[in-house]
């Protein structure tokens, strides 16, 4: 019994001393089996974090990179806001545009372009819901459609365009009775071409009218009027240099900026006259234009174009040739009704340079410009004697100017003197006379022009002008072989005719109101001008008026074609 409790006891202890190895043996293995799940929770952790890190670098290079491309959007947005305002510093203002002074009288679509030839054309969208393409070309038609009614309290027996050096004196029956003329002739269409052929860009613009040399029944019945060709020409700029051919308005006419002969470019006033305005140098004929731009401020060029010896107008001409040789003479210059018989010598010659820039937002343009030109005479005393041939150059020199005074107000000037320029100072005097010895003498004349122009709001603009031309007498005692005593010849002479204008003055008013304008419909428009105009003869009878004078007033209802 002893026995089997010892035993007992010795098992029962050996269990338990078993018993507590084994739990020890699994306390340790469970220690061991955290310590490896602590291990594998850090290594996670730690493959985490670098995951995070990883993520992060890359988000923060996705951030630097939408960083960049939002600045490349500002500075494109900040690209394509300086092309908008360089595009509407040269285009007419829409009806919900600010304030821009435009020559809205001469522009033929709601936003024409003013900008210098080609400028914008190969990026810029279409002018015009008109337009279309045929191969590389954009073709973009234009004009307007109107009525208008012009009233004058003399009969000058002009239409739309005034013949300013022959209205009549009071002392006659045509200075006794007023004009009424209600015509649709002036309306006008146009036909623009733009495209670009590797560096060059190229520009066609063709301009028409309806205000041709018509029948003399026109009036009676059909009113058909006769299309005739204003302008048409091609320019193609290649990097600095611009070459234009064709029919355009002269280089001595002045720009509003650059030196572009669009219309709406040129400084020709809101009137609505076909003849413009006293004061401004013009001419359309055929010229050849060599333009240097060295940079985008200042312009540099020279104009080759027709020339024409001219004595007058009213198509008797307001020289008076030496007795002698008075048959000879009148085949040899334009009176103002030879149409393709004056033999000139040369082109006239007339070099231009320009300056713009704009000041705090307000435009300034500066231009001068000259003319060189050449009369010539051939003369043949008798059948016996040998030709007398005689050649004179005159030059002229003129400078224009318009700025900005402020965002919606505008002063503008011009002026031209020299010798021999009648005909680009709207035909009003003569370029030449001749001496009794059959020499040529050339007639000194100066013209020019001031004004303002008022936009007060986008769909009102009124414009204030004054412009005067004078011309100086060129006259002689005629000693030429059957002259009769004391008489004299030339212009402006003693007994010479009251077409020999010694000075003509013009003031205007024009007002144009545009009552809707849409770029897919185009414009409706209101223009009216009045002006006031008076010639000043050198020579007048006793008891004759001392100056003729008269009072227009256009009215007109235009639509322009969009």
């Amino acid at each position: 019994m002893k026995f089997f409790t010892v035993t007992g006891v010795l098992i029962l202890s050996s269990g338990l001393l078993a018993a507590q190895q084994a739990g020890q043996a699994a306390n340790d293995s469970g220690k061991a089996g955290i310590a490896d799940e602590m291990k594998q929770l850090r290594d996670a952790f730690a493959q985490q974090q670098q995951q995070m890190a990883e993520q992060q670098k890359q988000m923060a290079e996705q951030q630097k990179f939408m960083q960049e491309q939002q600045q490349q959007i500002v500075r494109e947005q900040e690209e394509i806001e300086k092309l908008r305002s360089q595009m509407a510093a040269h285009d007419a203002s829409s009806g919900t545009a600010a304030p821009q002074l435009v020559n809205a009288a001469m522009t033929n679509a709601p936003n024409a372009a003013s900008a210098s030839i080609s400028d914008f054309q190969s990026d810029r969208p279409r002018e015009s819901p008109l337009s279309f393409r045929i191969g590389g070309m954009d073709f973009t038609p234009g004009g307007f459609v109107e009525l208008e009614n012009v009233f004058r309290t003399t009969n000058s027996g002009s239409i739309v365009t005034t013949n300013f050096g022959t209205i009549p004196f009071s002392n006659t029956p045509q200075g006794q009775l007023t004009e009424n003329r209600l015509t649709a002739q002036f309306s006008r269409l146009n036909l623009k071409v733009t495209g670009k052929f590797g560096a060059n860009d190229i520009t066609g613009y063709a301009e028409m009218d309806f205000n041709g040399n018509d029948a003399g029944n026109v009036f009676v019945v059909a009113n058909s009027h006769t299309l005739r060709e204003r302008l048409f020409f091609a320019d193609i700029k290649r990097d600095k240099w611009e070459i234009l051919g064709g029919q355009t308005w002269s280089f001595l006419t002045p720009n509003r900026r650059g030196v572009s002969p669009m219309p709406s470019d040129l400084a020709i006033t809101y009137d609505e006259d076909g003849n413009v305005q006293v004061g401004i140098p013009y001419t359309r004929a055929a010229e050849l234009r060599v333009i240097y731009h060295p940079n985008d401020h200042v312009a540099a060029g020279v104009a080759i174009e027709n020339p024409e010896q001219f004595t007058g107008t009213g198509g008797t001409g307001e020289v008076t040739f030496p007795n002698a040789f008075n048959a000879q003479l009148g085949t040899q210059f334009n009176p103002g009704n030879a149409a393709n018989t004056t033999p000139n010598v040369a082109p006239d010659v007339i070099p231009k340079i320009t300056y713009d820039n704009d000041f705090s937002g307000h435009h300034f343009h500066a231009e001068a410009f000259g003319l060189l030109t050449t009369m010539k005479a051939t003369t043949q005393l008798t059948a016996a004697t040998p030709f007398h041939s005689n050649a004179k150059a005159g030059g002229s020199g003129g400078a224009a100017v318009n700025f900005d005074l402020t965002r919606n107000f505008r002063f503008l000037a011009n002026a031209l003197y020299g010798a021999g320029n009648g005909h680009y100072m709207i035909g009003l005097g003569p370029n030449a006379v001749i001496r009794p010895d059959g020499n040529v003498s050339l007639v000194h004349a100066g013209s020019g022009l001031v004004g303002f122009e008022f936009l007060p709001v986008p769909q009102t603009q009124f414009g204030f002008y004054y412009g005067a031309a004078y011309f100086q007498r060129n006259t002689f005692l005629d000693t030429s072989a059957g002259a009769k005593p004391n008489a004299f010849i030339g212009f402006g002479g003693p007994g010479s005719a009251n077409s020999n204008n010694r000075s003509l003055q013009q003031p205007t008013f024009d007002w144009t109101q545009t009552f809707w304008r849409n770029p897919q419909y185009g414009a409706l428009q209101l223009i009216t001008q009045t002006s006031y105009l008076t010639r000043s003869p050198w020579f007048v009878a006793a008891g004759q008026p001392k100056n003729a004078h008269l009072v227009m007033v256009y009215s007109t209802m235009r639509y322009i074609i969009p």
